[in-house]
């Protein structure tokens, strides 16, 4: 759906004829490709195989029947096709145009669009799912006032994010700081998810939403990861990070709005009453905040040590002592380490 709806945002030739359909008040029936199998199900109508074009797809609309164009959408291959799915696919439709279009979907795989004459509609069928493109302008303020709710959670992601920090210098985190960060990242996320597929359907009247929406999610998905292989209960490995990730990312919204669910997530708490134990990070987030510091070096300094504190503690030469980790490297880090707790305690206290 994602990939169907930038093949018909504005700007763009397909979504210009479908324009086109619309104001002349004529339906029309596309396919966004043809196979063996679109063929098959095929029946009448013309083969054309000429170039694109927005006003082609407008006439030949006119006619009864479909219009096939192929994958890449560059050329229409079939004009006033009547289109014979199998009829045993389950559909929710009523019309005939939009029955044909969700059984003609499902059955080969292609999306298929279907512009309602009488609801001065766009519906895109692809991927099992169903979509009605909407008015740009509409669309538009929508994002906006999502983008001013994503700025004010992005603030709170980052105020609750750098208390965790100072926490985590002082070694004064509990399971709680860790949840509440996990909380944010999370419904940050989600925002910006819904945004992201506004933005796309925008097409080019999105660019500068998209741009403020780039700056505003920028690092957060990084930030949840990191916070993720820092506090996971076990081995933090690829496999278990994911897997944490997606349990956090399935959590409903109800749920997601109480602590202890997400510190179950990351096997820290069973209930409530945990959520005030003391943890300890492995270091992973604060050392990715260091310029310079490849991902490997990180994970072989939180291997080597074990946890954020005994890095820090950590003498130039207890640096030097791990692979890859040289005289300029080992100060960097120990540079860098310092500047990011200085900076994170005082921007806790003052």
């Amino acid at each position: 759906m994602r990939a169907t709806l930038v093949s018909v945002a504005p700007g763009t030739e397909l979504r210009d004829g479908l324009d086109r359909v619309l104001r002349g008040r004529t339906g029309a029936l596309v396919v966004l490709g043809f196979d063996p199998l679109v063929e098959s199900i095929s029946s009448g109508g013309f083969a054309l195989d000429v170039e694109f074009s927005a006003p082609r797809l407008r006439e030949l609309a006119k006619m009864d029947g479909a219009v096939i164009v192929d994958r890449a959408h560059n050329r229409i291959v079939r004009a006033g096709v009547q289109l014979l799915p199998d009829s045993r696919i389950e559909t929710g439709e009523s019309g005939t145009r939009h029955r044909t279009a969700e059984r003609v979907a499902k059955q080969t795989g292609f999306p298929a669009i279907s512009v309602s004459q009488s609801m001065h509609t766009v519906a895109i069928y692809a991927g099992g799912l169903r979509h009605v493109l909407e008015d740009t302008d509409e669309i538009a303020s929508r994002a906006k006032q999502a983008l001013a709710t994503l700025e004010r959670y992005r603030d709170r992601l980052d105020e609750v994010s750098g208390t965790l920090s100072a926490l985590e210098v002082e070694d004064l985190v509990t399971v709680r700081d860790v949840a509440q960060v996990a909380q944010r990242s999370e419904m940050v996320g989600r925002i910006a998810d819904e945004i992201d597929s506004m933005v796309l359907e925008l097409g080019t009247e999105g660019r500068l939403l998209h741009l403020q929406y780039e700056e505003l999610v920028s690092g957060v998905a990084t930030d949840r990861r990191l916070l993720v292989q820092d506090y996971l209960a076990g081995l933090p490995n690829a496999e278990s990070v994911a897997t944490a990730l997606a349990t956090l990312r399935g959590t409903d919204q109800a749920t997601l709005l109480e602590l202890d669910p997400t510190a179950a997530v990351l096997g820290l708490a069973e209930s409530a009453a945990d959520l005030d134990s003391p943890v300890s990070p492995r270091g992973y987030r604060l050392i990715h905040r260091i310029p310079r510091v490849p991902t490997q070096i990180a994970t072989r300094l939180v291997e080597h040590f074990g946890t954020l504190q005994r890095i820090l503690a950590a003498t130039m030469e207890d640096l030097q002592g791990v692979e890859g980790v040289g005289d300029q490297l080992a100060r960097a880090i120990r540079e860098g380490l310092s500047r990011i707790a200085e900076t994170s305690i005082l921007e806790r206290y003052i």
